[in-house]
């Protein structure tokens, strides 16, 4: 990987444009190429990051491509950030049919111009949208990141923070599964330092309401929904975080949506585990220990995924 490579950008809502200004703030890319079938939104979103890039550490060249994805096809990073906010409104099912449907505008046309980067892939469903992109162009599933619950596991250390006290950055605490309803905490793997949550409660520093907490994990977007109608930061953070992984190749460690091909005896669809990032996309899938509630709420999500995808007629 180039060490600023170019970058494409699917879809210029609130999180496409803010991924786009990160990029650029960041120095990831010497070109950005941006796409969106909305001629006045992305001509606006284009003006406004070429007016800012006297303020960038570095310049890039910043195009618009429109609906030209096959325009796309030279960069070595694709962003899916196609969305529908409207229709999100109520949960991340919300926007099934609209943002598998624009997959189907793109991807084989991507594919076919001879695309052979890595996608990074932020649009909801999360899972079955990275599951579509896959099933429509061929690409290699590994090249093919889910941005998944990379963003809700940082919502569950902002809420065992505000538990504890703690930096957020002293906690390690993951959630797993759908990037949706039926995610959940892997309690049995959180680590505050080096202590578990039991030496924790057993410390005298709190103790844990469970439930609550996770659920402020796997609700907390809609708090922000709920005043702004969207979500922007959060998410575009957590997407640029995997975009710096496989810019620079740090072999991070993230949950991430990533192909099933066995673990937990599932397979065929996308889902969030523990990952390694790099430069060649998910380059190494772990399966931590799951105690029989986590088992049992895993094998849920996978359901739940499968129930998505069952609905989708063309496939």
């Amino acid at each position: 990987m180039a060490v600023a490579p170019k970058i494409g950008i699917i879809g210029l809502g609130h999180v496409g444009a803010h991924v786009a200004n990160a990029v650029l703030w960041q120095g990831l890319a010497a070109e950005l190429y941006l796409c969106d079938v909305r001629a006045d939104k992305l001509a606006a979103e284009t003006n406004d990051l070429q007016d800012a890039m006297a303020f960038y550490p570095h310049s890039a060249r910043v195009c618009s491509v429109g609906d030209r994805y096959e325009a796309l096809a030279e960069c070595d990073i694709i962003v899916n950030a196609a969305g529908f906010i409207e229709k999100a409104a109520e949960s991340r099912d919300g926007e099934l049919f609209a943002t598998t449907d624009a997959a189907r505008t793109f991807a084989a046309r991507i594919a076919q111009a001879g695309f052979d980067g890595v996608w990074l892939t932020i649009s909801n469903p999360c899972d079955v949208v990275a599951t579509a992109l896959w099933h429509l162009g061929g690409f290699d599933p590994a090249r093919i990141v889910g941005s998944g619950t990379a963003l809700d596991s940082a919502r569950f250390q902002h809420a065992l923070a505000a538990a504890t006290g703690f930096d957020p950055d002293s906690i390690t605490a993951y959630m797993l599964g759908e990037h949706g309803a039926s995610q959940f905490a892997l309690w049995s793997h959180a680590r505050f330092g080096a202590l578990t949550a039991a030496e924790i409660e057993a410390a005298g520093v709190t103790t844990f309401d469970r439930p609550a907490l996770e659920d402020a994990a796997r609700g907390g977007g809609y708090v922000t929904m709920a005043g702004k109608h969207c979500t922007e930061y959060s998410v575009s953070n957590a997407a640029v975080t995997l975009l710096r992984a496989i810019v620079y190749d740090t072999k991070t460690l993230l949950p991430c949506s990533t192909l099933l091909t066995g673990q937990y005896g599932q397979s065929g669809h996308f889902i969030s585990l523990p990952c390694i990032v790099g430069k060649n996309g998910v380059e190494r899938v772990f399966t931590p220990e799951l105690d029989p509630g986590e088992a049992t709420a895993f094998a849920a999500s996978c359901q739940h995924v499968q129930e998505n995808i069952a609905k989708l007629s063309w496939w």
